[in-house]
């Protein structure tokens, strides 16, 4: 009775609330237009590297790119880009730091006294500080938001799928034989969040030999494919086992590399999610 269809002021759980409702506000000096996810159904598959890569190849269209670091326990975006400033803030917010190509990042290891410092917290406060990570970073004028995220379908995923206004998700894979198990995890929990998936990246594909030329399937052949066909989704790129996109990340020189190794992925992005330059 009484009802305003405002849900936002609303207190009261009834059918017809909207889960729109959930979505946290931006500070009010930010503006994003479209975030994008990137998530995988298990550790150790490059998701960091995607997340970067992207952002960088995002940043090369002309964008106005930022990654926020939602893995708070194991944060690498900072290092990824060589970014070892402290973030700063005021009454207003707090600030994302910039990398040297103007993306901005926000990081719990940004805010740490030492970035090897643990975040030993519990579920609850990390999913407070993505959040907050949202909310009261002001991010200026942002045309694209890639949201690096833990692996799984736990706390942080299930935060950020309620909490930001997810646009898509781009899910990271490898050519594992359990890709398949891992993959529609990921989906399904997407389709129960009514989370756009745009596709699929498989890292680690393939090696290409500088001797010879040839490809070699590391881990065997993939049937990522298929796997996408049967959960309704595309391949976006597979990326190759390379020591020199290793050796980049690992000295925090993500941007000296140019983007066509995931430039498939990035294009995709630009053109489901469209924005107006």
């Amino acid at each position: 009775m009484g009802c305003t269809h405002d849900c936002s002021s609303c207190g009261e759980s009834c059918s017809s609330k909207s889960p729109e409702s959930l979505i946290e506000e931006l500070n009010p000096k930010s503006s994003v237009r479209k975030v994008i996810g990137i998530v995988s159904g298990k550790g150790g598959v490059g998701k960091s590297l995607v997340t970067s890569s992207l952002a960088v190849a995002m940043k090369e269209k002309g964008y106005r790119v930022a990654v926020l670091d939602a893995d708070i326990t194991g944060p690498s975006i900072p290092k990824t880009f060589g970014v070892k400033d402290r973030a700063m803030g005021n009454d207003e917010g707090l600030y994302p730091v910039a990398t040297k190509t103007g993306i901005d990042i926000m990081s719990i290891n940004l805010l740490l006294p030492e970035e090897t410092s643990p975040v030993v917290w519990r579920g609850p406060v990390i999913a407070g500080a993505v959040k907050q990570f949202w909310t009261d970073v002001i991010w200026d004028d942002i045309d694209y938001m890639f949201v690096d995220m833990p692996p799984g379908t736990g706390d942080v995923p299930l935060t950020v799928f309620q909490s930001l206004p997810i646009d898509g998700i781009v899910i990271v894979t490898s050519p594992q034989d359990l890709v398949s198990m891992i993959v529609t995890k990921a989906v399904n929990m997407a389709k129960m969040m009514n989370i756009p998936i745009l596709g699929i990246v498989e890292n680690m594909s393939y090696f290409m030999c500088p001797d010879c030329g040839k490809e070699h399937k590391i881990y065997g052949e993939s049937n990522i494919e298929q796997v996408a066909k049967d959960n309704d989704t595309k391949v976006l790129c597979k990326l190759p086992i390379n020591p020199e996109i290793a050796k980049a990340v690992d000295n925090g020189k993500i941007e000296d590399l140019k983007g066509e190794y995931i430039s498939s992925a990035a294009d995709e992005i630009e053109n489901v999610c469209k924005i107006e330059k």
